[in-house]
């Protein structure tokens, strides 16, 4: 291995790598490291990925983290990509910042970080063979953003290709794209597993997000109009479906910086909403706008 990547694995600052070629060499010597540094007596996978668009948050860390104690080799991918946004605004909007970025996974214990910039990954320009998401991929975030879910399994079974992880990890907090990116998985016989780790939350409970940065201190006040609607939704559990949106609705009336844009109670086996006489696990799914800034999240429910 040369000197400057010795270097790098041994201060856990993690090389750079931005072609596909490049992050398979990489990857090969990373492993061949960890390799000799095995005693081979415990059961961690050699290769686990997690998937992200930069502008890195503790969100991220306790992926990356995650990935750490679970993997020989860890590869953070940070890609903005074209294919999940449909307006070319929020794509030029979505924060950038590779060097700090860098500085946030320093000590975390990750090998690699594959940034490719667009035409590596699209050569051509816009793919033209994609993943499609199928039914769920057009309701709740892809009725709101159209082609969105479709962008992202293309991307991220790009990404597993070029990586040729084992695990791959995800935030609960983006339960459609957890739940679409693990059907693919299964539809397409990928020889990884997902891991996923649950929301990290702000002390005030708001999800961590990259957007939450956009917000200013009235909107940030407002913003938590979210987690308020899914702790309503779980208090009123206990009485049904009809009680949990009732609860739910509630908590956001009377803030006039929130638009709700959807919210519902999903089955975590298909992710489709549930019948109103349901009785079961289910998942409380939220979208709304703060204004300008579109927040997301979700919480766990046990109708009895």
């Amino acid at each position: 291995m040369a000197d400057a990547e010795t270097q790098a694995l041994a201060t856990e600052t993690p090389v750079v790598v931005t072609t596909i070629a490049g992050v398979r060499e990489q990857i090969e010597r990373a492993r061949a490291a960890a390799s000799s540094r095995s005693h081979g007596t415990d059961a961690r996978v050699p290769v686990a990925l997690v998937p992200t668009m930069g502008a890195l948050h503790d969100g991220h860390l306790a992926l990356v983290d995650r990935a750490a104690e679970i993997a020989d080799v860890v590869v953070v991918s940070i890609f903005v990509n074209p294919l999940q946004f449909n307006d070319p605004a929020d794509l030029e909007r979505y924060p950038r910042d590779l060097e700090g970025d860098l500085r946030t996974l320093a000590g975390h214990g990750v090998a690699i970080v594959f940034a490719p910039l667009v035409d590596e990954l699209y050569p051509h320009g816009d793919s033209q063979t994609r993943v499609t998401a199928g039914r769920v991929g057009t309701m709740f975030e892809g009725r709101s953003r159209p082609g969105h879910f479709d962008g992202v399994l293309t991307v991220v079974a790009k990404l597993i290709n070029s990586v040729g992880p084992q695990r791959i990890l995800f935030g609960q907090k983006d339960a459609q794209q957890v739940f679409l990116v693990s059907q693919m998985i299964a539809d397409l016989d990928m020889p990884l597993a997902v891991e996923v780790v649950e929301t990290v939350r702000d002390a005030d409970e708001l999800a961590l997000s990259s957007r939450n940065r956009f917000l200013d201190a009235r909107e940030r006040r407002a913003a938590l109009t979210l987690p308020h609607m899914l702790e309503a939704a779980q208090s009123a559990a206990d009485r049904g479906i009809d009680a949990v949106i009732a609860a739910a609705q509630s908590a956001a009336m009377g803030e006039p910086l929130v638009e709700v844009d959807y919210l519902a109670i999903v089955h975590p086996e298909t992710f489709l909403p549930v019948d109103d006489d349901y009785r079961g696990p289910a998942r409380a799914i939220v979208a709304a706008r703060v204004g300008a800034t579109r927040l997301i999240d979700n919480a766990p429910l046990y109708l009895p």
